[in-house]
């Protein structure tokens, strides 16, 4: 029988343009639990910040001075994604700005395949005042920092975990199934995508 395997990714961003990653982090979990975790501050464009973002997640241009820009975190970061299944709250932003950020560093894009925890969390406790990732967070009693990109990612990650243990479901793609939710290939591709 196979287990949850699956990677929760998170980026925190500079600006208002999708391009301008600051901070990313990736949690693994193999066999349902936490496995492995990579997190790094990212140079944006320009090292540009917007007041507005800053307040949210605290980075600031001093933090990324010295930081590598997205090429020069990419091979490590594209080795916690490929072939993977990986979830994000709010898939479409964290996916937009993956998107973004290789498209700016004319990269090429990974074959992996990806899943919202928004929507796994509405189907399992639609009961919530939300579905932020810090209700549900405090509802799954997860106490973490939101906007830390590791925290968040961690957080993320614990979503699918406790979604399998409310259905007695430890397989991602059963949970899937059982859920009715979507397994997207990311940029439309279908190979390197795990069945």
């Amino acid at each position: 029988m196979t287990m949850m395997n699956f990677a929760a990714i998170d980026f925190e961003t500079a600006t208002s343009a999708r391009n301008s990653a600051c901070s990313v982090a990736v949690v693994e979990v193999r066999d349902g639990k936490l496995y492995d975790s990579y997190y790094t501050l990212i140079q944006p464009p320009g090292n540009r910040y917007n007041w507005f973002n800053t307040k949210i997640h605290g980075i600031t241009r001093a933090d990324t001075a010295t930081a590598p820009d997205f090429a020069g975190i990419w091979p490590e970061l594209a080795a916690h994604l490929e072939g993977r299944i990986v979830v994000a709250h709010n898939a479409r932003f964290d996916m937009s700005v993956l998107r973004a950020c290789l498209q700016d560093a004319g990269l090429c894009v990974p074959g992996f395949a990806y899943a919202d925890t928004v929507t796994i969390a509405r189907r399992v406790w639609p009961d919530l005042p939300n579905h932020k990732l810090d209700t549900v967070g405090d509802f799954l009693h997860i106490d973490f920092q939101h906007h830390n990109a590791l925290d968040d990612a961690r957080t993320c990650a614990a979503i699918p975990l406790y979604a399998g243990q409310a259905v007695a479901v430890d397989d991602f793609r059963t949970l899937a199934e059982r859920l009715g939710f979507r397994i997207y290939p990311f940029g439309g591709r279908s190979q390197g995508i795990p069945q």
